[in-house]
């Protein structure tokens, strides 16, 4: 059985079948609806219900309460319709050039950051090429069909391999063939560009915060805003356990040493005496709203785990940063 969902004010409609997510089934036919992590987490794909009605298979995301005051909004990333419906959502961006494609890819080198982050160069096919947006991220397709995310560090102009950042976790089936089996010229499946957490055009100066290897996307895109000379001002905070987690440092501060425009601010959430840190500890986010009051004026970029992105989404408003100035992805990690 299938329906047609609708966008409202816009004439843009396609076919959802009951066994896939509307934002799922959009993206099947090409049509570019807001969205993030896919899994109900960061709210990015949250659009209004005109008419119709749907279900969610695994219970309410975790934000319905607090997102759906008027019993309006639904989730499209896992909302399956049970009836035709007509949605209304942001602006459609369209993007013709960032065709979601399937191929082969290899392994070309690997490295440890620390002890915890390895970083996987791929290597594409000589006939393909990969087309993205800074920010975006790719899914590798394991056996049986799984399947994990992981974003892009490298920014759209260094396209003749794919810097990847992958954190270690113990049980994780993924992580762990990374950190203990993963071999040069290994070939892997990958799909992509996936995402819409990319840098956006405004003339409002940008935050950008990331959470452990939340700085992967976050990389990509100063990197990318770095390259076409984006005039606007980017505070950057990396939130991070101890110094040895902020694993790229170095590359951080050598951008601030060439860029007058970048402010890089580091968060310690454990204070380390032998390293004789003197800069902030705490909550990265915390520490965002202790620099600045006032966020009316800002663009804010967010990356990392849950409890980082929740807590951005429910405490930023406070000081004023507007909904539609918030861009985030969300990390969730998957064992299975």
């Amino acid at each position: 059985m299938s329906f047609v969902v609708k966008i409202f004010k816009q004439d843009i409609s396609f076919e959802v079948h009951e066994k896939e997510s509307i934002l799922e089934a959009a993206l099947k036919q090409g049509i570019n609806l807001p969205y993030g992590c896919r899994n109900g987490e960061c709210g990015s794909c949250i659009a209004e219900i005109k008419s119709g009605s749907f279900f969610y298979d695994n219970g309410n995301p975790i934000h319905y309460s607090q997102t759906n005051s008027d019993g309006n909004n639904i989730f499209l990333c896992q909302a399956k319709a049970a009836s035709d419906i007509e949605i209304n959502t942001r602006s459609l961006e369209k993007n013709d050039a960032m065709e979601i494609k399937q191929f082969p890819c290899r392994v070309k080198s690997y490295e440890k950051l620390n002890e915890s982050v390895l970083r996987i160069i791929l290597e594409l096919p000589k006939t393909e090429s990969l087309q993205f947006l800074p920010g975006q991220y790719i899914d590798f397709i394991l056996p049986e069909g799984k399947r994990r995310s992981f974003s892009l560090a490298n920014p759209p102009h260094q396209d003749q391999t794919l810097e990847l950042h992958v954190r270690y976790y113990d049980g994780g089936i993924f992580s762990e063939y990374a950190f203990n089996e993963l071999k040069n010229n290994t070939l892997m499946k990958i799909e992509g560009p996936l995402g819409q957490f990319t840098l956006h055009n405004s003339e409002r100066p940008i935050i950008m915060i990331a959470g452990g290897t939340g700085f992967a996307p976050i990389k990509s895109i100063i990197e990318h805003a770095l390259k076409i000379n984006d005039p606007r001002t980017i505070h950057f905070y990396w939130g991070a356990r101890l110094k040895n987690d902020l694993y790229l440092d170095n590359i951080v501060i050598e951008w601030v040493k060439k860029f007058p425009h970048i402010t890089y601010t580091p968060v310690l959430s454990k204070s380390e005496k032998k390293f004789d840190w003197s800069g902030k500890t705490g909550y990265v986010h915390e520490a965002v709203l202790e620099d600045y009051h006032d966020l009316s004026g800002h663009d804010v970029y967010a990356c990392g785990p849950p409890p980082m992105i929740n807590a951005i989404m429910e405490t930023f408003p406070e000081n004023h940063l507007k909904k539609e100035n918030l861009f985030s992805d969300s990390f969730e990690f998957a064992n299975d």
